[in-house]
This record gives C-alpha cells, sequence and structure tokens, in this order.
C-alpha cells in the first residue's frame, strides 16, 4: 500500500490553491473558470474511491452496515480509514466553499469571510454564507423600500 501520511499531505496541499484563488484573487478570470469546473474535484474523489475501497475488510463493512458511536470511533481509528474520511471531508469542505464562492459572485454577496470558515470547519462556512445572505438581502430591500418613498 501506498505511504498513507504522503496521500494525506498531497491530499491538503492539493486543496490549498482553490482555496486561496476563492479568497485571495474571487475576481481573476482564472479563478471563475476553474472554481465553474468540476475537475478540481476529480482527483481527490479518485483518491477517495481508491482509499475506500482499499480500507473496506469484513469488520469495516459490518461497522458501517450498522453504525454505532463506538464501533465508529474504533474503526475510524485505523489510519486507512481515517486518511478516506479526512479525503471525504476535503472534497465537501471544498465543494460547500465553491458552492459559497460561486453564489457569492452571481449574487453579489461578501464572500470572504464564509469561505475561511468553510476551509476551517464547512457546515460553519456555509452557515456563515446563509447568515451573510439573509443580513445583504435585508438591508438590498430596506434600501429599496427607502429609495422608493423618497
Amino acid at each position: 500500500m501506498v505511504d498513507l501520511s504522503l496521500l494525506f499531505n498531497i491530499a491538503n496541499i492539493y486543496a490549498l490553491p482553490f482555496w486561496l484563488l476563492m479568497v485571495i484573487l474571487p475576481k481573476w478570470g482564472v479563478t471563475e473558470k476553474i472554481m465553474s469546473s468540476y475537475l478540481p474535484f476529480v482527483p481527490l474523489a479518485i483518491l477517495y474511491i481508491y482509499l475506500f475501497f482499499g480500507s473496506l475488510d469484513p469488520d469495516s463493512i459490518e461497522a458501517f452496515s450498522n453504525p454505532t458511536l463506538p464501533v465508529l470511533a474504533q474503526l475510524f481509528s485505523k489510519e486507512p480509514v481515517m486518511l478516506t474520511g479526512w479525503i471525504h471531508f476535503i472534497i465537501l469542505d471544498l465543494f460547500t466553499g465553491r458552492y459559497v464562492y460561486l453564489q457569492g459572485r452571481e449574487k453579489g454577496i461578501f464572500t470572504v469571510h464564509s469561505l475561511i470558515l468553510c476551509f476551517l470547519a464547512g457546515p460553519i462556512g456555509l452557515l456563515s454564507h446563509i447568515v451573510t445572505f439573509w443580513i445583504q438581502s435585508k438591508m438590498s430591500n430596506a434600501e429599496e423600500i427607502e429609495a422608493s418613498t423618497t
């Protein structure tokens, strides 16, 4: 089997440029083109599939088919399973960040803080984006109402 620490490092380093593009150069045409594509996810998905099937054994199949917290905790204490889970996090957090980035560009939503939070913890960044969108929508509606009454 391949060195798992090496795969861990490669996956982390691979995803980082996409985050940097979305946060630091969000209006650059190259960023928009890259993040509008699904291609950045393909290598990570292939790695995930490789690790997923490579970490399956009768015990893990049984654990996943009828999961309990203690059984899953024991299962994820194995490096191949944990790395598979980590790649899962990287893909889904990056996909969530991509969604936040693209919606922000489309609707003019401020996204830097939400993207940073997505990078650190995808669901928190998504919630931040939802709240930011809601606040901006309320402020925009209030400005429209005020403008129409003057």
